[in-house]
């Protein structure tokens, strides 16, 4: 049977463009705690280990095992309808952190976000190959994924400017609500707007399912799932585990590297946050798209293996600045520094989501997107900011060793990233090419 032809670039990069509104935001909702750590502490008593859990494992627990799910869901279900509600949820409870009186239930308003946004970037992934013929993909998905920096970045400005504009103002009272202090309105005032990305995101049309595995009426089981990813264990396992390490050292700068401004540089919330806001912005976002641009030119040269090779080549370039950005003796060199290690971490992770569609048929990629996030966001979302945190608290035993507990557990992740890789090159070809002959 004959395809539909691929919808017209201008509804496919309108959807692209919504899609990546609400990362943006998803973003700006799980960042913005990463400039609130030390009213919250002070406030609620904590040490750098339980900032360190709220940071990464209370969001990424739920986070990780509502995705499996979602992800079977999107590959039956109208995919845009899924992540509207998974919008307004966690906008919700991004606010709702903003109620939170005591450790625990700080920590379950951000299991309640990871919840909600676990709805986004499998059926997301799947939405962009259903828009975009393979020679284009990934340049849709690099696009895509830089809301991840576009969102930092946007936490980090509008979220110090925030932070600092209310660090000085008495506590509000609210009705039935009580007494609130500054950084619990900062999270009201990022989440809640959140809902109006969730009505946007219905303008965006449903797109045919297309290429391998495109009905949906006889929907693989979960079995049948992980019958296919052991077919193809050894690119996957590259695939996830590769660009999960290299993603890691991101993941930790962007939890901490605002802290260790504060605590080293002596500098206030909103100094911070324009630092580490513009570093995101250009080199994150900048870093993304060029991450998409070299898989599509690899591809064009006949390399099937161009989303690890970009990831190999990335990481390899980000080894260095990974175990030294953050002993840097100023500011100034710290900042430059970590501005090259987002760039070449993040042009890695911006090869992930096309090198996935390719290796994937169509009746499985939501889900198994839903378990490569599940092994990035344990790895990279949780134990980054975690590991960060513990080497603090409980190897160098100094609040102000934040940047050596950073060097540490960055300077270990990227070169496993880079040895993970350099082992998947050849069945990760492999596999792109029994996709391609069928």
């Amino acid at each position: 049977m004959t395809e539909k032809p691929w919808p017209s670039p201008r509804v496919a990069w309108y959807a692209v463009g919504v899609l990546t509104v609400a990362y943006v935001f998803s973003f700006i909702d799980r960042t913005i705690i990463a400039l609130l750590v030390e009213p919250i502490k002070a406030d609620l008593g904590l040490s750098d280990t339980q900032i360190g859990i709220l940071h990464g494992f209370a969001f990424v627990i739920f986070y990780t095992l509502v995705g499996l799910p979602i992800g079977w869901l999107a590959d039956r279900k109208r995919r845009n309808l899924i992540i509207a509600a998974g919008i307004f949820v966690w906008s919700l409870m991004t606010a709702a952190c903003g109620l939170a009186r005591n450790f625990w239930q700080l920590f379950a308003a951000r299991v309640g976000v990871g919840v909600g946004e676990a709805a986004l970037s499998p059926p997301a992934y799947s939405m962009i190959a259903d828009y975009f013929p393979p020679e284009r993909l990934g340049r849709a998905l690099g696009v895509y994924s830089s809301g991840i920096f576009l969102g930092v970045g946007a936490a980090f400005i509008v979220g110090g400017a925030v932070v600092q504009f209310f660090s000085g103002a008495p506590p509000v009272e609210l009705p039935i609500v009580g007494s609130v202090k500054p950084w619990q309105l900062a999270f009201v005032a990022v989440g809640l707007p959140g809902v109006l990305v969730a009505l946007l995101m219905l303008t965006v049309r449903e797109p045919d399912r297309r290429g391998r595995g495109a009905a949906t009426d006889d929907a693989p089981s979960v079995r049948a799932l992980f019958g296919f990813m052991k077919s193809r264990r050894a690119a996957l396992l590259a695939h996830f585990f590769g660009f999960a390490f290299i993603g890691l050292p991101v993941q930790a700068m962007f939890a901490w590297t605002p802290t260790y401004l504060i605590r080293v540089f002596d500098f206030s919330p909103g100094q911070a946050g324009l630092a580490m806001g513009l570093v995101a912005l250009i080199c994150g976002a900048s870093g993304m798209v060029c991450g998409g641009w070299l898989t599509d030119w690899f591809r064009s040269r006949g390399q099937l293996d161009g989303p690890l090779r970009t990831g190999l080549v990335t990481a390899v370039c980000a080894v260095p600045f990974a175990a030294t950005a953050t002993l840097a003796g100023s500011w100034q060199l710290a900042i430059v520094m970590l501005a090259f290690l987002v760039f070449f971490c993040t042009c890695s992770v911006g090869a992930a989501p096309a090198g996935l569609q390719l290796v994937t048929p169509n009746r499985f990629r939501a889900q198994a997107s839903a378990v490569y996030m599940l092994v990035l966001n344990m790895i990279a979302s949780g134990a980054g900011p975690a590991l960060t945190a513990l080497a603090t608290d409980y190897v160098f035993m100094d609040t102000a060793a934040v940047g050596k507990s950073l060097a540490l557990v960055s300077g270990c992740s990227a070169p496993i990233a880079v040895l993970i890789f350099a082992v998947g090159l050849r069945s990760f070809g492999r596999a792109v090419e029994e996709m391609t002959t069928g």
